[in-house]
């Protein structure tokens, strides 16, 4: 779609109104900044409540078909927010494949010594390595996030033939997927989002990987060799007596999506359970590891 970026600067106190009057018009877009952004005179002024009217002047972006008169747009705009026609320029946008673009920002991601995990658009860069097919999409879990290659590295070294997995809290079901790529008997995942779980099913019948997925809410009774968490500390707190209840005496379990401060303070909830001995950090985020007692 080729398209025309309508650039123009008003009072911040406007800005609410003619934006509404802009997208009424038939605008696609509009985005906001500081008119000073990037000189000696920018500031930034905003009140607890995010009031634009204590911002500095503002600038807009509208984003217009190249059809549409984008001058004829702003008239109709100010009209709607009663405000005069501001000075303004357009510029035209050149005509790009935007899906295109979009997905060049996603390339495979080595999460582990054996594990990759490829966007359906690429070739696996290493054929004989556990190729993971997952494309981004609603559900948390694409190997990008820390969090995420901290526990497929931790089921990477737990994994040796045979056990049962329990992947909580699965989002896109990418550890449960690995889980069996790296040769785990039998592997369930487990969310609330049905969203997540749709993906999740998705992803592995892509990656033909046989895994059971339940909503958090109907979990039958099951108890795992390994069990996963990947979610969040506050969550995590929570969950501690049914996760250690879903891990066998003597099994592993990991936590992770905990930052470095938080996770002497995850460790403690688990403390009558769980014996932990390991804590693996990158960029600021940890996995826990440790044996069910």
């Amino acid at each position: 779609m080729t398209l025309t970026a309508l650039v123009l600067e008003l009072e911040a106190k406007d800005a609410d109104s003619l934006s509404d009057g802009l997208i009424e018009a038939g605008a696609l877009s509009v985005t906001c900044e500081d008119a000073m952004a990037g000189t000696a005179a920018e500031s930034f002024r905003v009140d607890e409540l995010g009031d634009l009217t204590s911002w500095p002047p503002l600038r807009l972006t509208v984003m217009c078909r190249a059809q549409d008169d984008p001058t004829e747009l702003l008239l109709r705009a100010c009209r709607f927010a009663n405000i005069a026609v501001p000075a303004h320029a357009t510029r035209a946008i050149p005509d790009e494949d935007w899906v295109a673009k979009s997905m060049q920002q996603f390339a495979p991601i080595r999460a582990s010594d054996r594990i990759w995990v490829v966007p359906t658009w690429h070739t696996p860069p290493e054929p004989d390595a556990i190729n993971l097919i997952l494309d981004p999409g609603l559900a948390f879990g694409t190997g990008s996030h820390p969090s995420t290659r901290l526990c497929l590295q931790w089921l990477e070294r737990m994994i040796h033939g045979g056990e049962t997995v329990l992947d909580y809290g699965c989002g896109s079901g990418i550890l449960a997927i690995a889980a069996l790529k790296l040769g785990a008997r039998q592997a369930i995942g487990v969310d609330i989002d049905p969203d997540a779980l749709a993906a999740a099913r998705a992803n592995a019948a892509r990656n033909r990987a046989d895994v059971e997925f339940f909503d958090g809410r109907s979990l039958p009774s099951v108890s795992s060799d390994l069990v996963v968490a990947n979610i969040l500390a506050n969550p995590l707190k929570v969950l501690a007596p049914l996760l250690s209840a879903h891990c066998v005496r003597g099994g592993q379990l990991a936590l992770a999506g905990v930052l470095s401060s938080q996770a002497t303070d995850v460790e403690s909830s688990y403390a009558p359970w769980v014996e932990f001995r390991e804590r693996s950090e990158t960029e600021g985020w940890v996995c826990l590891s440790g044996t069910r007692r």
